[in-house]
């Protein structure tokens, strides 16, 4: 179960589904968008105001975000909205009758537990974090298990009072195709691209969020050679504006929207330029890209730099100035992008997906022989 569906949870729920259906290909497994689910439009609304608030007070979102006043202020907001959708989740229940319910955010977590504690359910319910932090809304006595990416983000749960055998570190759930090398001359091919030159990056995760406009400008200033590529995910409006100014820039620019070939993009960079998202990251880091942060989302991401900095997997720039001039020497001097380049090879856990499905089943056997 994950919200969103454009985001990293819904990409972290299909490659946790991919994996169990190349582990367990008997398996019958249902992926539910949450509030597609149990109202739609209050789903699309949710989706514009977190859009809206990021975009226009970011402040405000960084405030919210992980905040216990907040939380324990929004305590019967949220029970209203579980007990509204109380029906809708029963329905599930009935009608599927699953084993195992794994959610890869928060938001439909606490909802199964709220409907595990009301009906007495024991009914396994695993928590899958999709990013590198473990803030307030996960935690609930009646989810059984945590899936989290880092040794780090453990010990931040059990600070706050989650038993440790209650947490396993395996990773962020990304596609298991980031595990295998892609053809580069093809992918080259396919953009009209040199393989004498090298490739930046530039991704605003799967909606195309973040100065990507000022970010383009600033590269496309570098007094080195290269060529840059661009992912607008879904923000057509950007990929509309870069295709009338793509004459007007001196490198060679490929101007991709949405799209299932990172991973074919990410093989042939020579680094990325970013916002940190958990999907994306981990991506990076199974491709052992170097990393460049530009302009953190609030909330999560914030807290992402944080970790990816503190783990020194990746660089950020505070301005498009310092962006422009660390670019700039990074071409320059690579021993710089080698150096990360292994350091994020030690960090990464490409294999995590299929780790998470061979766990999932394990506690999905006891349930069945209790069947029996």
């Amino acid at each position: 179960m994950h919200i969103s569906n454009v985001s990293g949870h819904l990409c972290a729920s299909l490659a946790i589904k991919k994996a169990l259906e190349e582990t367990d290909k008997d398996m019958q497994i249902i992926n539910v968008e949450t509030l597609r689910y149990t109202n739609p439009f209050a789903g699309k609304l949710v989706n514009l105001l977190y859009l809206f608030v990021i975009k226009a007070i970011p402040q405000f979102w960084d405030y919210l975000y992980d905040n216990q006043n907040v939380l324990k202020k929004a305590k019967k907001v949220r029970s209203l909205i579980h007990k509204l959708n109380d029906k809708k989740i029963k329905r599930i229940f009935d009608n599927f009758n699953p084993d195992i319910i794994v959610c890869t955010q928060a938001f439909p977590c606490g909802m199964v537990a709220n409907y595990k504690r009301k009906h007495n359910l024991k009914i396994p319910l695993v928590g899958v974090l999709t990013d590198f932090v473990a803030h307030s809304y996960w935690l609930d006595d009646y989810v059984d298990s945590y899936i989290v990416p880092a040794p780090k983000i453990k010990d931040k749960l059990i600070q706050r009072g989650i038993a440790q055998e209650r947490i396993e570190v395996l990773g962020i759930p990304i596609d298991n195709k980031f595990v295998n090398n892609t053809d580069k001359e093809e992918t080259l091919r396919k953009l009209g691209f040199s393989a004498s030159l090298p490739v930046i990056l530039i991704m605003g995760g799967g909606q195309g969020l973040g100065p990507i406009k000022e970010i383009i400008y600033t590269l496309n200033e570098l007094p080195q050679a290269v060529q840059l590529i661009v992912v607008c995910g879904t923000n057509k409006r950007l990929y509309r504006w870069l295709n009338r100014k793509k004459s007007f820039f001196n490198k060679p620019v490929a101007i991709i929207g949405y799209t299932e070939h990172i991973d074919h993009l990410m093989d042939i960079a020579s680094f990325i330029v970013t916002k940190p998202g958990g999907l994306t990251s981990a991506e990076a880091l199974s491709k052992s890209l170097p990393i460049i942060i530009v302009s953190p989302l609030p909330g999560q991401e914030n807290q992402n730099t944080q970790f990816l900095l503190e783990t020194g997997v990746a660089l950020k720039t505070r301005s498009f100035t310092e962006l422009k001039s660390l670019a700039e020497k990074l071409l320059r001097d690579t021993s710089k992008l080698e150096a990360l380049r292994r350091k994020a090879k030690t960090f990464a856990q490409p294999n995590s997906a299929l780790k998470i499905a061979q766990t999932i089943l394990r506690k999905v056997a006891p349930q069945n022989q209790l069947a029996k």
